[in-house]
């Protein structure tokens, strides 16, 4: 039940990086305050779900073929978010 469980917030966590493009629709999520917060917020949520994904699936033995497809694409969109947050620390310097 454990493994279903976190097999299903993993997907959950697999589109949740994609509402940001509908949100950047709108006037207020582009000026520089809002800008900035709501990408950090998505960074590290993003950051957040690849390593829930990774830890389920090595250490809560989710071993299912879609817990592997979470974990790789929650991963990926980790190192991005990383790399994001990466890059604008550097810009502060």
């Amino acid at each position: 039940m454990k493994n279903k469980i976190c097999t299903a917030v993993a997907t959950i966590m697999l589109f949740v990086p994609w509402t940001i493009l509908p949100l950047r629709s709108f006037d207020w999520a582009l000026e520089s305050p809002a800008a900035e917060i709501l990408i950090y917020s998505y960074a590290a949520f993003m950051i957040f779900s690849g390593v829930f994904s990774i830890l389920a699936y090595v250490k809560g033995k989710a071993n299912g073929k879609w817990m592997q497809v979470c974990a790789v694409i929650n991963g990926l969109y980790a190192v991005g978010a990383a790399a994001i947050v990466g890059l604008a620390i550097a810009g502060l310097f």
